[in-house]
């Protein structure tokens, strides 16, 4: 059996139980991950008080890193709450000691303030963040009132400038946690991302309890083990929120004050736990819901109006066809490239009008409407190129009955497709392609079983499926969708057959994929070191 990847907390006991080491014991168990306990401070805590608060001695902190580097070395270091200054000193050099050997991710909960109102920081320890962690941190996760503590008479007005702040500091990501905003934001947990890969407020439903002593040691441990586990700053603050809410659903009253939040497995496989991630800076006032989209089943994707009216000449044919073309490399007139596409996409949308096909156009979303298409399809580099006006368009027409897929390498890219509710969600690569060039690693049938029982829309396997036994296995996944381009042939209707036929059997097997408890990453990650000090 292969060891667990170890990962450390840096961090104070709780003796009442619930902060501290031990909410992120419970965290590391639920991603089934080694935690490393080096104490930095002790608290006399219970649920209604922090009596008493003493730093661990340097020396004996010290000691705690050495003997467990020889031994454990860690792929991530998680701290908590330090206790003094020379606690951070002492860290901040053994990380960079540790780092001339290894890659190690560093997380940083700046633990300032206790649930129960107890300050636990002074000046000179949020000085010694500021000066000593930051430059070293590869994701700090402070909630709205320790971001602003951080940066002093230096804080911006609103949170995302905070987290601006907070990176040009040093911290190569940051996630500003919204659990303490319930009175700006009562019905959704905001919390606002800001790492290389994606920016934008990662949101649930705000769960309605009184009981969450821990709840941001458990969210910067879960991000922790999921850096651990290869995912990147984007993609493990998604898992994160999964883990933490989870946590807070289950929840326990002990003591006469707020009880501890419960970490245990299982968050990943509860479709109600993927988080929305917004498009720009603007929070969402509502969660995003629509009614679910029509299954696209045999689901082929050919570049010009002849290719469509080829596919959909054979019998069987497909259920859904995608018209992608591409704008010629040669400089082109806009007017005449426009005219061109408009005359391809009516040619193509009679020809699927006639077949009963549904015809969904890739990009080039504003002449695709004007042409008169029902179905669009973007990619997330398209969504996020819009201007508040195009997106108010495009809200428009889908209002007015126009589909929209929409399409997914990574967990952010789910959540974000998520938030606008679309009618189908793409998982791909499902298999190495050479379609297109990318940087995502295949998402394998694991990853695509997984996305089919997690998204909220209808999930197409895309990339690699070039042999009939391969859409048998898509549709055997549960995903509701399999793309076929190269494989269509040069004559579909000698191919489609074979296609059709697997599809069928697939989705009428009874041996189905099973859901994996976790995802794997679809990046590569090499756990990076934050700053100028990695």
């Amino acid at each position: 059996m292969n060891a667990p990847p170890v990962i450390w907390s840096v961090a104070g006991t709780d003796s009442g139980g619930g902060a501290g080491l031990a909410a992120d014991q419970r965290a590391a168990d639920a991603f089934g991950l080694h935690l490393g306990t080096v104490v930095a401070a002790i608290t006399a805590q219970s649920t209604t008080e922090v009596s008493l608060i003493a730093a661990t001695a340097p020396a004996v902190l010290q000691a705690q890193l050495d003997t467990l580097a020889r031994d454990m070395p860690p792929r991530v270091i998680k701290t908590g709450l330090l206790g003094s200054a020379d606690n951070v000193r002492v860290l901040a050099a053994f990380v960079d000691r540790l780092r001339a050997q290894q890659a190690v991710a560093l997380v940083v909960d700046p633990v300032l303030r206790a649930s129960t109102g107890a300050a636990l920081a002074d000046a000179e320890l949020r000085a010694a963040y500021r000066e000593w962690l930051l430059p070293r941190t590869t994701v700090i996760t402070p909630n709205q009132a320790e971001a602003a503590a951080l940066l002093g008479d230096a804080c911006p007005p609103d949170v995302p400038a905070q987290a601006r702040a907070l990176r040009a500091l040093g911290a190569a990501a940051v996630v500003i946690t919204g659990g303490d905003a319930s009175a700006r934001h009562p019905d959704l947990s905001l919390d606002w991302l800001d790492t290389p890969h994606a920016q934008g407020w990662l949101a649930l439903p705000r769960e309605r309890t009184v009981h969450h002593h821990g709840t941001g040691c458990t969210f910067a441990t879960a991000l922790a083990a999921a850096l651990a586990l290869g995912w990147v700053a984007a993609d493990a603050a998604v898992l994160a929120k999964m883990a933490t809410t989870h946590a807070l659903r289950h929840a326990r009253a002990v003591g006469q004050g707020a009880g501890p939040v419960i970490a245990r497995p299982g968050f990943a496989t509860d479709p109600g736990l993927l988080p929305q991630l917004s498009l720009d800076a603007m929070p969402p006032s509502a969660w995003a819901t629509r009614p679910r989209g029509r299954a696209p089943g045999v689901y082929a994707i050919v570049d010009s109006a002849e290719r469509v009216e080829a596919v959909l000449r054979a019998r069987p044919t497909v259920d859904t066809i995608q018209l992608r073309m591409k704008r010629p490399a040669e400089p082109a007139d806009d007017a005449a490239w426009a005219a061109a596409l408009t005359e391809a996409i009516g040619r193509s949308q009679r020809a699927a009008d006639a077949a009963g096909v549904m015809l969904v156009v890739n990009d080039h979303w504003q002449v695709a409407l004007k042409a008169g298409a029902r179905a669009l399809h973007l990619g997330q580099e398209d969504l996020l190129a819009l201007s508040a006006d195009e997106r108010a368009t495009l809200q428009a027409a889908r209002d007015g009955g126009v589909a929209l897929g929409l399409s997914s390498h990574s967990l952010w890219e789910l959540c974000r497709a998520a938030a606008l509710a679309p009618d189908l969600i793409a998982c791909g690569p499902v298999w190495p392609t050479t379609t297109k060039d990318m940087p995502w690693q295949p998402q394998g049938l694991d990853n695509l079983a997984w996305w089919a029982h997690m998204a909220p829309a209808p999930v197409v396997g895309i990339g690699g499926v070039l042999a009939p036994a391969q859409l048998h296995a898509v549709a055997s996944a549960g995903a509701s969708g399999g793309c076929v381009v190269r494989g269509l042939g040069a004559d579909p209707a000698l191919t489609l057959p074979a296609w059709r036929e697997a599809w069928a059997s697939g989705r009428a097997d009874a041996a189905r994929l099973p859901v994996p408890e976790l995802p794997h990453a679809s990046l590569p990650t090499g756990l990076c070191p934050a700053g100028d000090k990695g």
